[in-house]
């Protein structure tokens, strides 16, 4: 992802369970929106219970606001039959913080390697389909400090610059952070920097 994209999609909810079937052979996807690879191991080890008699629970995900991590898995169908083609739906929909998952009750004809890859891309493409995408602007923190006769002035800049206030404390000296989209940081951060006597300070994401 480039770095001066500021935005990212994601699923809003998960999606309903998608049904595909190849030979008596049933393939069950669906889409989970996730945060960590924590999260990720609680519903796989959830669907692994729900579906204790599956031959397999297949999947791929992807995490970060930048897109910088992913997994697959295969799950004991031959080698990148499965997971692989997952997460190739997972870039086709060009998505991030998300897990899908596809699980196969076999039916008792094999499919062979390349009927494999079909059925499990299949079944993630439903999945995808039928999930909600959402469009996310990745933002960053900016803390405001300064002394109550600037408060106006602050406010001002934060009206015109359309900034969410995040957190806020005001006494005789007050601070302020507020929600500034990525692309927009240094901007607006050399803005109030030009305000004498305030001092601003980026926090984490």
């Amino acid at each position: 992802m480039s770095d001066n994209i500021d935005t990212y999609k994601t699923i809003i909810k998960t999606s309903e369970e998608s049904l595909f079937k190849d030979r008596g052979s049933k393939f069950i996807g669906q889409a989970h929106p996730v945060s960590s690879e924590n999260e990720i191991e609680q519903i796989l080890l959830q669907l692994k219970t729900n579906h204790n008699k599956a031959s397999h629970v297949c999947y791929a995900w992807q995490l970060g606001k930048n897109y910088e991590q992913y997994r697959a898995n295969d799950d004991g169908e031959p080698n990148n039959s499965a997971g692989m083609p997952i997460y190739g739906q997972i870039q086709s929909f060009d998505v991030t913080e998300i897990l899908v998952t596809v699980i196969r009750y076999y039916g008792g004809t094999n499919l062979g390697v390349g009927g494999l890859i079909q059925a499990y891309k299949t079944a993630a493409q439903l999945a995808l389909e039928s999930a909600k995408i959402k469009i996310k602007v990745i933002t960053q923190s900016l803390n405001i400090q300064f002394e109550y006769p600037l408060l106006h002035t602050v406010m001002r800049i934060i009206k015109e610059e359309q900034l969410d206030i995040a957190k806020q404390e005001m006494h005789l000296s007050c601070s302020i952070t507020v929600s500034v989209r990525k692309n927009a940081i240094e901007q607006v951060k050399e803005r109030f920097d030009l305000v004498f006597g305030l001092k601003t300070t980026l926090e984490d994401f």
